[in-house]
């Protein structure tokens, strides 16, 4: 049982799991943070350029006495939207920018005329049907 629980033990203490831990709080408290000005600033100008009220979670509509809430997803999808984009271009980009950078420059090799006429030929003879 005590090679069992020291097993556990190494298992939680990870790199790898420490920094999913980490990486799942930022990302949750990131969304928090984004469904709030979605709600608080985008929708209201949003429905302040088109003459109605935001947030729109009270937007509904009925039909035989069901209420659609339709509103909601409306916000829901805006902060999706400005969630992936923050991602996008705060995170993805900037990350193959410097993945980029880190990668060293390939260099062009010249062939000599006997190379290119070596490869010429090794070119023919493999597409050659048997």
């Amino acid at each position: 049982m005590r090679k069992l629980m020291d097993e556990f033990k190494a298992f939680l203490m990870q790199g790898n799991l420490i920094l999913l831990a980490v990486a799942f709080v930022i990302g949750t408290a990131f969304a928090a943070l984004v469904a709030a000005f979605v709600t608080d600033w985008v929708t209201p100008i949003i429905g302040a350029i088109f003459g109605g009220k935001g947030p729109f979670n009270d937007l509904t509509f009925t039909i035989h006495h069901s209420v659609f809430t339709y509103g909601h997803f409306i916000d829901a999808a805006i902060t999706f939207v400005a969630i992936a984009f923050a991602v996008f271009f705060f995170v993805v980009k900037p990350y193959q920018a410097f993945m980029a950078r880190k990668q060293p420059a390939e260099e062009t090799v010249t062939l000599t005329p006997e190379q290119q006429l070596l490869t010429e030929i090794r070119d023919l003879l493999k597409n050659r049907p048997i």
